[in-house]
């Protein structure tokens, strides 16, 4: 059976906990004017502990703190948390450990004291070189602020990235090169490059359903931004290795690459999913999203309870592709095969006239005409 060992082991750790709510945030994040910060602690510890025994000893390829805010945990939780990691699985010499943080809560002293405890790679939440964006999008931080913060991260840290959201309110392709130029002068090794979309039960979506959210790209103009994206990034030597990312060689983010290449890996935390390959088994897991319900199911002993779903070969071999197409290197159908996967050779071929995919015997990758319309692309193969 292909159980993926290949595609790395991972952790993602879920730091629940944001100063403010951005309005187009739709992540498991909440405010809260207090927290127990060594209570998560202990729970955190447990649910590793746990997690390892179920698991085995298996090479663990990088740790993910993702939020939520988890440049807002105490420097001694994040040193913690990674010594109880390491004693719980072996881990690679070249381990990636990244935890993202906010421009506003950046602090020389306390980056200094997450790379002692061992986190090797951060990913800044930056969203836009333009002050007046920023409030737009609800971030608490100004560019002069977002900008002395990657000095301090790249003081610290060999390995820095940041996010930036494009297709913003009356943003122009011309605005949003000259913007991307900024980002690239800052010597940046990875970029997060995402467009701006308008998600149910947000604040932009309640705003947008009343019609109050003006000035928005046409979809048209939206193609042009990603289409400069493309080639800034690529004369920059910085190609999308993914859709949404790109990165100088070598500097992938090795944590996610586990999620599109179907590796395994341990999600802790409120909302945390998982993938774990046991016995044979693939199992989707999914903790409560509310902090206090996954607090309290750890503190009492239940965290064997959480939610879990044994996926069949049809659903692993969907996700598989769905989640492989999105990479440059595109899908290893050997893989593919060997979970009982199968592509219509009819629809096959003519995405392939259309210019949309290339096909090879043992490997299948969109063009980059085929990712302008992946979702399509995607439907038209998984049919």
């Amino acid at each position: 059976m292909e159980d993926g060992r290949a595609a790395g082991f991972g952790l993602y750790l879920h730091w629940p906990f944001c100063q403010s709510k951005c309005p187009y945030c739709d992540f498991n994040s909440h405010v809260a004017a207090q927290i127990d910060q060594r209570r998560w602690l202990r729970a955190y510890e447990a649910e590793i502990a746990r997690a390892a025994a179920e698991t085995g000893p298996r090479l663990l390829n990088s740790v993910f703190f993702g939020g939520g805010t988890p440049s807002l945990m105490a420097p001694e939780v994040v040193a913690g948390v990674l010594e109880a990691v390491r004693a719980a699985w072996p881990m690679a010499n070249d381990v990636e450990v990244t935890l993202e943080a906010n421009p506003g809560s950046v602090e020389a002293g306390r980056f200094r004291a997450y790379r002692q405890a061992g986190v090797n790679r951060v990913s800044m939440g930056v969203q836009a070189l333009n002050d007046a964006d920023l409030r737009r999008l609800g971030r608490l931080h100004s560019v002069a602020e977002a900008e002395a913060a990657f000095a301090v991260a790249r003081d610290c840290f060999d390995r820095v990235s940041f996010d930036l959201i494009y297709a913003r309110q009356e943003q122009t392709p011309g605005d949003w090169a000259a913007e991307l130029r900024r980002a690239l002068s800052m010597a940046v090794d990875h970029l997060s490059l995402y467009q701006l979309t308008i998600e149910d039960g947000t604040a932009f979506g309640d705003r947008f359903a009343r019609g109050g959210l003006k000035g928005l790209p046409d979809e048209d103009r939206a193609a042009d931004m990603y289409e400069v994206t493309q080639d800034i990034c690529g004369a920059a030597g910085m190609a999308a290795y993914e859709v949404s990312n790109h990165a100088r060689p070598g500097a992938e983010s090795r944590h996610n690459l586990i999620y599109w290449r179907s590796g395994d890996w341990v999600g802790i935390g409120p909302g945390a999913h998982g993938r774990l390959t046991l016995d044979g088994v693939r199992w989707a897991t999914e903790a409560p999203r509310a902090p206090g319900a996954w607090l309290e199911q750890v503190e009492a002993g239940r965290g064997g309870e959480l939610p879990r779903q044994a996926l069949s070969l049809g659903d692993r071999a969907s996700e598989f592709m769905v989640m492989g197409l999105r990479l440059s290197e595109g899908v290893d159908l050997v893989r593919f095969r060997a979970l009982g996967g199968n592509v219509d050779a009819g629809r096959l071929a003519g995405l392939v006239d259309l210019g949309m995919v290339v096909a090879e015997p043992d490997r299948l990758t969109v063009t980059p005409a085929g990712r302008m319309v992946l979702n399509a692309v995607i439907r038209e193969l998984m049919a």
